[in-house]
């Protein structure tokens, strides 16, 4: 994330590729040579599509079912999460004003980092933790006539285009604004999106937040990759292969551009810390004439543009390249291929803030123990520090990181093979896929030239 100093080390860097457990080099030929495999081995011994979001998958124990279906678990589970953003508002507004206010970490490390974490692991949680959606449940019940029904139908064109517009306030917040760590400001930032949300929800109903929710969208596509789900027919809970829950993606309006969103401005966050853009951003804010805060804004803020918009040109233009097919298709087909995207963007994440969320999430835990500063210790943990478990083992984050980014291209070129097998015309099945390839290897040698900084 955006806090400088020592901490751009902990959230991009490993130090320079001097502290990487092979060469550079070497990392970016054996990624190019394990993507070019996994291609060529799918392409001639995978003729017939696998993944199936119809499967009915095994269904988990009735007793677990039932505990995590009953209504009061769920509410406990709300109340909670409630609770808890109540005590990190109170602790951004009452707290100490300084950049280790607890408001800080638990939002740009716990929400941020530790959302994909939990979706990854049990799946679309934000539906039950999201704060928005329990007050708006609980308005619910206490005004059922003036909220019982929506006012306006949710526009369909719209579709995820109010999320991606709020997952870019939240990193442009985060990457791009003039102060990140500012606490008025992100307290400005949350008030806005709480009156949205809940604004939103009055007029449209709980489709609003389905749809225009940035985290709970954020929560839903992430959890594409969690191996619970629910059995299309039965509605039951099931454990399966996450690839046949990963096509199950809803194709909505803008989720190209959520998921380039989510891509685009973690390359950004990692190139953003090098000392290439560092020079280039120097360079031309001397020549703005302006305050150096308001120049390096500007800047930021048109390079987090260029990267979003580069992976959502880039992958459109790749998915739409292949014949056999007539203009409606070839229109549907980015969305149809999106969800191939997923995977890339979860193995970003954690190569870039899988030491963050450790380590500052120490940091952040720590500080919610006291959030008022004042030497409170309900939880005895005034005596723990951070443990860099991960930091201070340089060759193993580096390990985890490249596993990471090479996993999920993996991962990316298998789902996207075993949709072109549905999507495309046997004629063209493998050659409508070899731009899309291209653009994966392009993607895979951008992230590690960032990940082994720059």
């Amino acid at each position: 994330m955006s806090d400088r100093g020592a901490t751009v080390v902990l959230a991009h860097g490993l130090g320079g590729s001097g502290d990487l457990p092979v060469p550079y080099l070497y990392a970016m030929v054996g990624a190019a040579w394990a993507l070019t495999f996994t291609f060529a081995l799918v392409a001639f011994a995978w003729r017939r599509p696998r993944f199936d979001p119809r499967k009915p998958g095994r269904p988990v124990p009735a007793a677990l079912a039932s505990f995590v279906d009953a209504r009061a678990t769920r509410w406990t589970a709300a109340a909670l999460a409630l609770l808890f953003a109540a005590w990190v508002v109170a602790a951004g507004v009452c707290g100490p004003q300084t950049d280790s206010n607890a408001l800080l970490g638990a939002f740009y490390v716990l929400l941020w980092v530790g959302l994909v974490a939990l979706s990854l692991a049990f799946g679309p949680v934000w539906r039950v933790l999201s704060p928005m959606r329990t007050v708006y449940a609980l308005l619910r019940r206490a005004a059922p006539q003036s909220l019982g029904r929506s006012r306006w139908s949710y526009p369909e064109g719209w579709g995820y285009r109010p999320a991606a517009l709020g997952l870019f306030a939240f990193v442009w917040l985060e990457l791009a604004s003039p102060n990140s760590a500012s606490l008025p400001l992100v307290e400005a930032w949350l008030l806005g999106y709480a009156v949205l949300m809940l604004g939103g929800a009055w007029l449209c109903g709980p489709r609003w937040l389905a749809r225009a929710d940035p985290f709970g969208v954020y929560s839903m596509a992430v959890s594409r990759l969690c191996p619970f789900r629910r059995n299309p027919d039965s509605g039951r809970i099931v454990v399966g292969n996450p690839l046949d829950h990963l096509p199950s993606l809803p194709v909505r309006p803008g989720v190209v551009v959520l998921l380039a969103v989510l891509l685009g401005s973690t390359a950004f966050d990692s190139f953003s810390s090098s000392p290439t853009w560092r020079g280039f951003a120097d360079g031309i804010a001397r020549g703005f004439g302006r305050s150096p805060t308001l120049s390096s804004a500007v800047l930021r803020t048109a390079g987090l543009i260029v990267f979003i918009s580069v992976v959502a040109l880039t992958f459109s233009l790749a998915a739409r390249a292949t014949g056999g097919v007539d203009r409606e298709q070839r229109r549907a087909l980015p969305g149809q291929m999106a969800h191939s995207l997923i995977p890339i963007v979860v193995g970003y994440i954690f190569a870039h803030y899988l030491s963050y969320l450790v380590e500052r999430g120490q940091q952040a835990v720590f500080a919610l123990a006291d959030p008022l500063g004042r030497g409170w210790n309900p939880l005895g943990l005034a005596h723990f520090h951070v443990a860099y478990v991960l930091s201070s083992h340089p060759p193993v984050l580096a390990g985890i990181k490249v596993a990471c980014v090479v996993t999920g291209h993996i991962l990316a070129v298998i789902a996207a093979h075993d949709k072109a097998l549905r999507l495309l015309p046997a004629g063209h099945q493998l050659t409508g896929q070899l731009t899309m390839m291209l653009v994966m290897v392009g993607y895979t040698f951008t992230g590690l030239y960032l990940l082994f900084g720059g």
